[in-house]
This record gives structure tokens, sequence and C-alpha cells, in this order.
């Protein structure tokens, strides 16, 4: 048995039992299909975010910086496309068709993933010969040996920084140390076949992410009527579903693709999207009616021979997965599209604040828009957690929850990690054993754990303040949030001082870390949902939820750019020194948070002149909700 599954159902059972009673006493019905239709989506993508760097630098054999870069390209991709999805579903298709075209291309993707191929071969010339490497285990337990005169070696890298072949005998015919400069690493079998597959797999998951994801939030937030002071709490608790999906897909797919196989995974994150499918299908009657078409005729009209608008639009989306799949594997050409994207985006809202908006609105757009620059800040950080941060648990934190076996009820029971069990010289089969140790792709479970468990209380301490008009208002807010994802990457610095022989600090630093991530988030990424519906005009909601979504994309390609800062030297996806790993990633981390800090307490400072453009659009809203797809021409 494993803990981190025990703690998870505990975890669940604990925070989810209020959530369900106030969704079913004192939220609109559609909220929980929303909230269940969201939660197998997240599943999908965070079971397959949770082990996709390992996939790249472990199975493909990418080193980490270039991992790291089409990390970051598909994490941008994924958000920048929902300017294109928030945009058709405003004009033409409405809220609900968009996230069920988006669903049907997740689930494609996703079972499509699951084709992984042959893993490619880690080799190392020398003197003109060449030699491969033998690779086992997956994550933290990635293992790689050389092969010479056919028996495998251990290698790591000397206190010099040189490449070391351990115990390798005298008169073999390469030296136990090479110098930088006398070889060379490479890799083949890297099947051109299997790597296109999963070039298409993600940019179906991209363009399916493009039509869902924007247009299921607008949906929220057409659920309730004008001041409704419930959204805030709404969203929050729909947030709270967004976690559950995804801390159940850490656990669940990171267990199954670090122990099963990349397949497992990927395939079980796959069937998640599938559920989601269906429930929001089934449960079309309860959004009544929100989230249909602006002008239902301009869909059906045939406008390419017998193909109608609506074809067209499925048609065109289905071309422009190729064209993804080519930008998430050349990941300049991301560069490019993502300022084409930005500067599109930002003039469109430019145009319409001076040509459609009279004061108020154009103050309170521009609020949006600032924003949104915290957004973009903060997800930087945060989005460290499944590439720079997934890698350092993987090399530098002891996922063991204890550090040597705990037996009760005179052995009946024992909690131990797999090695602790052996080196003690337990038997399996003499007692219960409950398996203490994480995988470095179940800490991606941390910060949503730590959300299940703070999103009720957050959700009513905003509700609280409100009623008695002390709510921060979302500036604090933002700042506040961005104090603390910078503090989270600041307390690793601590736990740099409790490091043992293999350079891994304790899991208590990584646990506290994902604390403060989380509690920031708190602050921000619901709040943020939230206010962009209160500060948008209506003709435009869909499409600055989409720009509130383009925030994540630039913080995503930015946050490649920093992981690929920490990255050291690998060998078929094993760190060759640890030490070097581990100094690396602190120096970053310490700027990154830094400089998060810093823009922190400027929001703070700048809060009381800004509260002032949302001219009350918290007391109450500037146009109804149930007009937000309708009122589109």
């Amino acid at each position: 048995m494993n803990i981190v599954i025990v703690m998870g159902v505990l975890v669940t059972i604990l925070t989810g039992v209020p959530v369900l009673i106030q969704l079913l006493r004192d939220h609109p019905r559609g909220l929980l299909v929303l909230f269940f239709a969201e939660m197998w989506e997240r599943f999908s993508y965070y079971g397959m975010r949770s082990i996709l760097i390992f996939y790249l630098t472990q199975h493909f054999l990418f080193d980490p910086k270039t991992a790291s870069a089409h990390y970051g390209s598909y994490t941008s991709l994924v958000y920048l496309l929902p300017l294109i999805g928030g945009f058709l579903a405003d004009r033409y298709l409405g809220a609900r068709k968009a996230v069920i075209f988006g669903a049907v291309l997740l689930i494609a993707g996703h079972l499509t993933m699951a084709i992984e191929g042959a893993p490619a071969t880690q080799t190392l010339t020398y003197g003109g010969h060449t030699y491969d490497f033998v690779s086992e285990g997956r994550g933290e337990g990635r293992v790689s040996k050389l092969i010479v005169e056919a028996k495998p070696y251990a290698v790591a890298a000397s206190k010099s920084g040189d490449f070391a072949v351990q115990g390798l005998p005298a008169g073999a015919p390469i030296p136990a140390v090479l110098a930088k400069g006398q070889y060379q690493l490479g890799v083949t079998g890297r099947d051109p076949l299997y790597l296109n597959v999963f070039w298409f797999a993600l940019a179906l998951i991209i363009v399916g992410v493009g039509f869902l994801k924007p247009n299921i939030s607008t949906i929220v937030g057409q659920l309730y009527p004008a001041g409704d002071r419930r959204r805030d709490p709404g969203f929050t608790l729909y947030y709270y579903g967004i976690n559950l999906g995804s801390f159940w897909a850490s656990i669940l797919c990171g267990f199954l693709g670090v122990t099963v196989g990349w397949w497992a995974g990927f395939g079980l994150a796959g069937l998640g999207m599938v559920a989601g499918f269906v429930v929001f299908v089934l449960g079309k009657p309860l959004l009544r009616g929100k989230g249909e078409p602006p002008v239902p005729r301009q869909l059906d009209k045939p406008l390419l021979g017998p193909l109608n608008r609506e074809g067209l639009i499925y048609g065109l989306s289905l071309v422009g997965v190729a064209a993804v799949g080519l930008l998430v594997r050349y990941t300049v050409m991301v560069n490019w599209t993502l300022i084409a994207g930005m500067l599109a985006s930002l003039g469109y809202i430019l145009w319409f604040m001076i040509a459609k908006c009279d004061k108020v609105e154009r103050e309170r757009l521009g609020l949006a828009v600032f924003l949104i620059f915290g957004a973009v800040v903060f997800w930087t950080l945060f989005d460290q957690a499944g590439s720079s941060l997934n890698l350092f648990a993987a090399t530098n934190v002891d996922l063991d929850l204890v550090a040597r076996p705990v037996r009760w009820l005179n052995g009946a029971i024992t909690l131990a990690a797999p090695e602790q069990l052996a080196a003690a010289g337990i038997d399996r089969a003499s007692t219960f054993w409950i398996n203490t140790s994480f995988n470095a792709a179940q800490t991606q479970a941390l910060g949503s754990g730590w959300l299940l468990i703070f999103a009720p209380v957050f959700a009513f301490l905003w509700t609280w303040l409100g009623q008695r008009g002390k709510d921060p208002n979302p500036v604090v807010k933002f700042g506040l949030a961005l104090l603390q994802v910078g503090a989270g990457f600041l307390l690793l610095q601590m736990g740099a001082h409790l490091v043992d022989g293999a350079f891994r600090m304790p899991l208590i630093f990584l646990l506290l870390m994902y604390l403060l991530h989380t509690t920031g988030e708190l602050c921000l990424s619901p709040v943020g949902l939230s206010q962009m519906t209160k500060l948008s005009p209506a003709a435009m909601v869909s499409f600055v939820m989409a720009v509130w979504f383009m925030a994540v994309s630039i913080a995503g390609k930015v946050g490649g750019f920093i992981a690929g800062l920490t990255a050291t030297e690998t060998v078929g996806g094993q760190v060759l020194d640890p030490a070097a790993a581990l100094a690396r990633s602190l120096v970053v981390f310490n700027w990154i948070g830094g400089i998060a800090m810093a823009i922190g307490l400027a929001f703070l400072a700048l809060a009381p002149v800004l509260k002032r453009w949302s001219h009350g659009s918290d007391e109450t809203d500037h146009h109804a909700p149930v007009d937000t797809a309708t009122n589109v021409g």
C-alpha cells in the first residue's frame, strides 16, 4: 500500500464533503456539472504534465535545457490558443459547442500520447569508438551505466567536473576519467516516427485546450446574475475541482508512469478526459441554455459548397493541429508566435478601449490588463513545478517520508520506503507494509493537496470579509500572491544547509514551498478568473478570459527559459553531478524569488490608486453575465 494514495483519500474526503455541501446548498446546479467536467479535464492535463519532463529527458533523451524549452513551448501554446478558441466562441460557436469540440481533441491527444515506441539510447564517443549506455528505471530512480567490453559500469562527475567511469579495470579501452573535450555524448535510436506521433499528440492537446479552457470558465460566470456575491466563492469552489483533478492525476498518473510505463500514465490521463466529456454532455440540461451560439443561423448557413460555418471552423482547426505540431517542435517559432499573439491581443484590447468603451469601461479594462501583468510574473514562477522543480525533486530532494522503518503493533505494521525495508532485512510477507516514499512525479500533487485543504477556507474567508466590507481589493490579493510565490523559492535556500551525503534536502522544505505557492495561488487565480468576467465589457468576456490565459502562455515560455538555466549535464536522463545541480538550481531560485517579492511590494503600494479603476465592479456588475454570449454580433 502506498501512503501517498492513502493520504490522498483522506484529504479528498475531509475537504470534499464541505465543498460538495456548498455546491449543493448555495450555488446553481450547473456549477456542479462544470465542476466535475473541468475536474476530469484537469486530471488528463496534469496527469500528462506530471511525467512529461521525465518522458522528454529519459525516453527521448533530450538534455534538460532542450527538454525545458520544449516543455515551455508546449505550456505556452496550451494557454495561447485560448485566444482563438475564446474569439470563435464569442463570435460563432458559443461556449458549449467550443467545449465539446475541445474535449474531443483532448481525448484524441492524450490517448495518442500512450503510443511511446522504443526508447532512445545514449552514446559516448572516445578515441574514434562509440560506446552505448544502458538505462533502467524512471524518474528519480533513473540509473545509466556505460557498456565497456560487454560489461556495465556506473558513471558520475569527478570533483573537477570531468566524466568518471567507476570500477573500470586496468587495461580497459577507455580511461577511468575523461576530461571535458576528450569525449562526446550523443543519442541514437530516437525513432522519427514515434517522435512525430509525440508532436502530433501534443498539438491535439494544445488545440483542444484552446477551445475548452477559456469557454468552460466563461460559462461559470454566466451562471450568476448581476451583482451576485456568490460568484467569487463559486469560482473558488470551481477551482477546487480543478485541483482535485490535478491532485489525483499527479498521484495516479505519476505512479503508473514511473512504475509501470510511460504509456500507462499517459493512457490513464486520456481516460480521465473521456470521463470529463461524458459529464459535460450529460449535464447540458443543468446549464439552462448558457453558452449557446450567439446567432445560431450563422453556424448553419452554407459557406463553402455544402459546408456550413460550423463545419468550416472544425475543419480549419484540424488543419491548425498540423501547424501547431510544427510550432511545438521548433521552439524558436513559438517565440515569434507568442510575441505576435501578445501584440495582436493587446492591440485589439487597446482599439476596443478607445473605440467602444466609455470612461468606466476603459478603466475597468485597463485594470484587467494590469492584473494580467501580475499573473505573468506569478505563473512564470509557479509553473516551474512541472519542469525545474520536478527535476529538482528527482535529484536534490529526499523523497522518503521517514528516515528509517517505523514498526507498530510489534511489527505487524511497518512504515518504510522499499530501500529501507531491504536494508533492515524485513520480509514484506511478515508485515503489513505501507510504502512511505513519493516519486518525483507525485510531488506535483503537493501543491494541489494544499489547495484542496485551503480552497474551502479561502472561499469562506472572502465571503466573510465581503459581508463586512473588508474584502481586500484584487490588486492587494495579487501583491500578496507574488510575495508568497517568491518566498517559497527563497525557503529552499534554508533546506540547502540540511542536505545529506547525496545532496538531497529534506522533503519538508519542498512541502512548505508548495504551501506558500498554493496560498499565493488562492489569492490570485480564482480571484483573477472572477475579475476578468467582472471587469470585461459584455461583448468580449471570452476574449479577455483568453488573454488571461495568455498570461500563463507567456509565463510558460519564460518559465521554460528559466528552467533551462538550472540544467546540468545528464547521461541517459540521469544527472551526473547532484552537487552542481543543487548549486545551480538554488542560484536561479534565489533570483526569481527575490524579483517576484519586489514586484509584489510594488502591487501593494499601487493598490489604493488602482482600486478606483474598478468603479465598484465588486459591488455590482456593469453587465449581466447571462448576456455575455448573446451580445456578440
